[in-house]
C-alpha cells in the first residue's frame, strides 16, 4: 500500500523549496490599497520562515509621523522621495517578504531595484472589493476626495500597466486568507521550482 501524503506535509515541502529557490532575493508585493498585500505579507512570511516587513510602517518610523500627516504638511512629492529611500533600505536588509504601498512601483528606481533584489507578486483587486475595504478607513490621503470611487478607477487604470510587470499575479477576493496565501505560494513554486526560474529577479524593472 503506498505512503500516504498529508497536504500540510506536501506544503511544509513546497515552502521549503521555494525558500530555497529564493536565495537572498526578498518577495515583494504590490498592488493596490485595499488589496490585502499586509494580511497576506505576514501570513506569507510565516510559511516562508522570513521577515516580515511592511514599507508603510517602516516610512511613518523613519518619518517620526503618519502617511496622512506626511501628505498634509511634506506634500506627495516628499512622501514618495521618502518612499523610495525606505524600499532600498529594506531590499538591501536581507531576504524578507515585503509589502509596498500602492504607488511605490511608480517610480523606476523602485522597479529596478525589485528586478534586481526580488520576487514580485501583483495582488490584483477589483474596485468594488477595494472600496468595500477601505470606505471606512480615514488613513488613505489618496482618496481624500469627493468622488474616492471615481478615485480608485483613474489609479488602477494608471498603475495596472506598471503592476502587470510583476513576476506574478493572484486575484485578491474575499476568500480566506489561507487560500490566497496557498495561490502565492503556488506562482512562486512554478516560477522558481518548476523549471521557468526567474532570471534576474522578474520584470517590475521594465518601463512602462
Amino acid at each position: 500500500m503506498p505512503d500516504i501524503v498529508s497536504p500540510s506535509a506536501v506544503s511544509t515541502t513546497q515552502d521549503a523549496a521555494i525558500a530555497a529557490a529564493l536565495g537572498g532575493r526578498s518577495v515583494v508585493l504590490v498592488g493596490m490599497m485595499g488589496a490585502g498585500k499586509s494580511t497576506i505579507g505576514r501570513r506569507l512570511s510565516v510559511r516562508l520562515a522570513l521577515p516580515f516587513l511592511d514599507a508603510d510602517v517602516e516610512i511613518e518610523a523613519a518619518a517620526g509621523m503618519s502617511i496622512p500627516d506626511i501628505f498634509e504638511s511634506r506634500g506627495e512629492a516628499d512622501f514618495r522621495d521618502g518612499e523610495v529611500r525606505v524600499i532600498a533600505r529594506l531590499l538591501d536588509s536581507g531576504p524578507a517578504v515585503i509589502a509596498t504601498g500602492g504607488g511605490a512601483v511608480m517610480r523606476q528606481e523602485t522597479r529596478d531595484r525589485i528586478r534586481a533584489k526580488a520576487v514580485s507578486i501583483w495582488l490584483k483587486v477589483d474596485t468594488d472589493v477595494i472600496m468595500r475595504r477601505v470606505k471606512r478607513r480615514s488613513d488613505r490621503p489618496l482618496l481624500q476626495t469627493a468622488d474616492p470611487e471615481a478615485t480608485v478607477e483613474r489609479l488602477i487604470r494608471e498603475r495596472e500597466p506598471v503592476y502587470g510587470q510583476a513576476d506574478a499575479t493572484v486575484w485578491s477576493r474575499d476568500v480566506p486568507h489561507e487560500k490566497i496565501v496557498d495561490e502565492c505560494l503556488g506562482a512562486l513554486y512554478e516560477k522558481l521550482c518548476a523549471g521557468r526560474a526567474i532570471q534576474s529577479g522578474g520584470s517590475l524593472g521594465v518601463s512602462s
